[in-house]
């Protein structure tokens, strides 16, 4: 039997291979690599998981608004509006600059699991320890704890005059959705932080009531700060048009992107 389970096993291992051989695709060979523990490859159609699970990369709807996809992103819409990393990004002008903020439920579920069942799994880490900035819960899946102690030591190595920005932390773990969406948040899956409110703009705050409204760009964080968050894997909401500049997420394969797009 279990000689049965091995080569069906390898069977499928040899299949998926050629099959990503002959359709290889760049942008869905990165985000494989960037959630080895959970994603074993992609055939024409789907995303396949490491638990057998399948989801669509396309969903067939045809040419998209930026809010659908937002809305309802399926694995393709994850990628099509490109982030740019460090310092010297543009102005996001349209909503259609929402770089990384498509999420595909489905997958992040998969990975993270259903907060309201209580299947994410967390690790407390200590933020910015040196200089009293206290605990936070974080995702243990994809080595999210591991990356924000990563970042919080290299923001601690900063110039004291960033360290404001910095602490207390508005949070991690919250399991909610999105205000004013039905979609599930990153916080959700404990897999973002937020820094200091009292620095930081939110495209809510000015005045707009619907994603749909227009949104006036605002930004006080210094991009030494955005810039330790990327090394790091996490992607920022200040380079959203619906900014959300204390806001930053753990998105390993949209910055793998960006770095190779360069």
């Amino acid at each position: 039997m279990r000689n049965v389970v091995r080569t069906g096993t390898l069977a499928l291992a040899l299949s998926m291979a050629f099959a990503s051989a002959a359709m290889a695709d760049p942008t869905l060979d990165t985000l494989v690599a960037a959630y080895p523990d959970f994603i074993a490859g992609y055939d024409a159609k789907d995303l396949i998981l490491k638990n057998g699970q399948h989801i669509a990369l396309s969903d067939g709807a045809a040419n998209k608004t930026p809010q659908q996809r937002i809305e309802k992103a399926d694995i393709r819409d994850m990628f099509v509006m490109p982030y740019t990393l460090g310092a010297h990004y543009k102005q996001p002008a349209t909503p259609a600059d929402d770089p990384g903020r498509a999420r595909n439920q489905a997958l992040f579920d998969a990975m993270y699991g259903d907060c309201t069942k209580g299947q994410v799994k967390l690790k407390t880490i200590q933020w910015l320890p040196g200089l009293g900035g206290g605990t936070l819960r974080v995702a243990t899946a994809n080595g999210v704890a591991d990356r924000l102690e990563a970042v919080s030591r290299d923001l601690e190595a900063l110039p004291a005059k960033f360290h404001v920005y910095l602490k207390p932390s508005a949070g991690t773990f919250n399991c909610r959705v999105i205000a004013g969406t039905s979609r599930m948040s990153m916080h959700a899956y404990a897999a973002a932080i937020d820094i200091n409110v009292k620095f930081t703009d939110y495209w809510r705050w000015g005045g707009a009531k619907k994603e749909t409204d227009k949104v006036s760009y605002k930004n006080r964080i210094p991009m030494e700060i955005v810039e330790v968050f990327e090394k790091h894997g996490f992607i920022w909401g200040g380079k959203w048009y619906h900014y959300d500049t204390m806001h930053f997420e753990y998105r390993p394969e949209i910055i793998a992107l960006s770095k190779n797009s360069k």
